[in-house]
């Protein structure tokens, strides 16, 4: 979770009224926060927010914003007021990186603090909510060297010079890439570009390289600066903006004056072909008294409702019946009603609801589901296997580009996805556990081989009838030798110990190597023969696990095989790795 490192005298500033150790303990409660240093001698504090979903927070001033005061806080003004300046897009940009967002602050005197509580709001965003500057990166400069209009154009890597932040001579783009250490670190963001992105104002000064860095002639922001220009570019145009408004609103709070700045792109956006940032895209969200009552355990009027969430920062109103509530410009992390059940229930505080102690007495048990995954652990623990914790939330790139899954009738194709992702790394629900697996082996090149390595967990697959969530079990094993019969059996053993058999059938499948790849087919007598031996290549059709009968009356569990080559090359993996994935419902259900 993010740790945010704040002046105390700056917060105090910002938040306008002291604060002991104690009482902003209390206050944090508003952000989901807790204090991990208070160190007034030494003027600093750190802050460990427990939700990664609101970026806003991540610096001094958006904290202070949120817990500042009772008081309702209006729209700015400069989201609505004209902009006097441009940013011209050059064709060409949409393949390298295509979106921009800028905004201009005047009136302000950068303090040693302030530059502080700026480079990390600047680091946070880019590295976590921005994906390692890969979806968002940003720049500050100095405003009054820079000349409108900028242009936002693609340079030849090999001619195109200047001298970046922290040296003195110029380089050229291709040199900074490869001795720069900032190039170094952010390099694959332009991966397969000809041409990298540039801004460059009406006089041919070169502003910065994004997503790389800065120029030192424009871009060295220094203690005492009065006046800035920031900047946004990325892949994602709604991530670009918002990015832009956190920080807009951030050097509002300090007292600058903000002024928009008109983007103007070659084609139509989806906020239209000029874009004015810094820019406003909330929508109003409608939620009857009863959503809140529903949730909350008691009855809640819409005027109690819309007091609170004003004090919260929204836009509310309410009829007879209904309220309507619009997240202020600064966030975009509303997915559903109960998010803004939720920041009703902060907002008047957790403690004002009153406690109901349970009315019926049970006895706890484990889910017999459970009792199952503990002993396939204990199984496969005893046979030198260790268990990976994956996020269920992933990247599509993971489950599906590099798996090789090209064909959109495959199974782990039917992927659900996240309606308006904070992170292209979290958008998707994984639809089966392989992939989760290979990511661990990517990381674990070091390590002494054999790796065995399994987890358990639960997967989602997108059906006619619904969403569907079970139970699978994956395993991988990665050393020189790997291969099908030693997966196999260990797959044998397992289902050994749960008195069952199997017996395999040969399938296709482009994650794995042709004839190394077979499906799991169930049997409940477990001394009935065994599938041995290797698989011939089968039908390019792949069962989908847990699927109904494919055999008699035999469930197709799962599937076994040695992984393609492509696939580990995909993965950066310099070993064979076999493996073999099951779903686990079958097991607790006569066969």
């Amino acid at each position: 979770m993010p740790t945010i490192d704040v002046h105390l005298g700056d917060f105090e500033a910002l938040l306008g009224r002291r604060v002991d150790e104690e009482s902003l303990g209390a206050l944090l409660a508003q952000v989901k926060g807790e204090i991990k240093v208070f160190d007034r001698p030494g003027d600093q504090i750190k802050i460990e927010l427990n939700d990664s979903n609101r970026p806003d927070l991540w610096s001094a001033a958006g904290i202070a914003r949120q817990i500042r005061g009772p008081a309702a806080r209006p729209v700015p003004a400069f989201f609505s007021e004209p902009a006097h300046r441009q940013v011209i897009v050059s064709p060409g940009l949409a393949v390298v990186r295509p979106y921009l967002a800028a905004c201009a602050a005047h009136g302000l005197r950068v303090t040693a603090p302030m530059l502080a509580q700026m480079i990390q709001s600047q680091e946070k965003l880019a590295e976590i909510f921005g994906q390692k500057r890969h979806s968002v990166s940003i720049g500050l400069y100095r405003l009054h060297q820079v000349v409108f209009p900028v242009r936002y154009t693609l340079a030849c890597p090999e001619t195109t010079r200047f001298v970046p932040l922290g040296l003195e001579a110029p380089m050229s783009l291709a040199q900074i890439l490869k001795d720069h250490p900032k190039g170094r670190a952010y390099a694959d963001t332009l991966r397969g570009a000809e041409r990298y992105p540039l801004l460059i104002d009406a006089k041919d000064h070169i502003l910065s390289f994004p997503p790389i860095i800065n120029s030192r002639a424009l871009g060295e922001v220094q203690v005492g600066d009065d006046a800035l220009l920031v900047e946004v570019t990325g892949t994602n145009l709604r991530m670009v903006i918002l990015a832009l408004n956190i920080l807009a609103c951030d050097l509002a709070d300090r007292k600058a004056t903000i002024e928009p700045i008109e983007i103007v792109y070659p084609e139509a956006t989806d906020f239209g072909q000029i874009v004015k940032t810094p820019l406003d895209f909330s929508a109003p969200m409608s939620l009857d008294a009863e959503t809140f009552g529903l949730r909350l355990g008691e009855e809640i009027t819409v005027d109690e409702a819309a007091r609170w969430l004003s004090r919260y920062g929204y836009r509310a109103s309410h009829d007879q019946t209904t309220v309507t509530a619009t997240a202020p410009p600064y966030r975009d992390d509303l997915m559903h009603a109960v998010d803004v059940v939720e920041d009703f229930a902060i907002s008047r505080g957790y403690a004002t609801f009153a406690p109901q102690m349970p009315s019926t007495f049970t006895v706890g048990g484990l889910d017999p589901m459970e009792q199952l995954s503990d002993r396939l652990r204990a199984g496969l623990v005893g046979l030198g296997f260790q268990e990976g914790v994956s996020n269920i939330l992933t990247a599509r790139q993971e489950m599906v580009d590099r798996m090789n899954l090209d064909d959109a009738a495959r199974p782990e194709r039917r992927i659900v996805e996240i309606a308006n992702p904070m992170s292209d790394r979290f958008c998707v629900l994984r639809s089966w556990i392989l992939p989760a697996l290979l990511r661990v082996e990517a990381a674990s090149s070091k390590a002494f081989y054999p790796h065995r390595i399994f987890e358990v967990g639960e997967v989602v697959h997108r059906s006619e009838d619904g969403d569907e969530t079970t139970l699978h079990l994956a395993a991988a094993l990665a050393h020189p030798k790997a291969n099908f019969s030693e997966m196999q059996s260990v797959l044998e053993h397992l289902i050994g110990r749960m008195g069952y058999a199997t017996r395999l059938a040969p399938i296709g499948h482009p994650t794995f190597i042709a004839g190394r790849i077979g499906a799991i087919l169930l049997q409940s007598d477990a001394s009935e023969p065994r599938s041995t031996g290797e698989i011939e290549a089968g039908p390019d059709a792949t069962p989908a696990i847990g699927a109904a009968p494919a055999i008699g009356a035999t469930p197709t569990i799962g599937w076994i095989g040695e992984v393609h080559p492509e696939v580990l090359t995909r993965w950066q993996i310099g070993m064979p790795v076999a493996a073999f994935e099951i779903t686990l419902e079958p097991f607790l259900s006569p066969v």
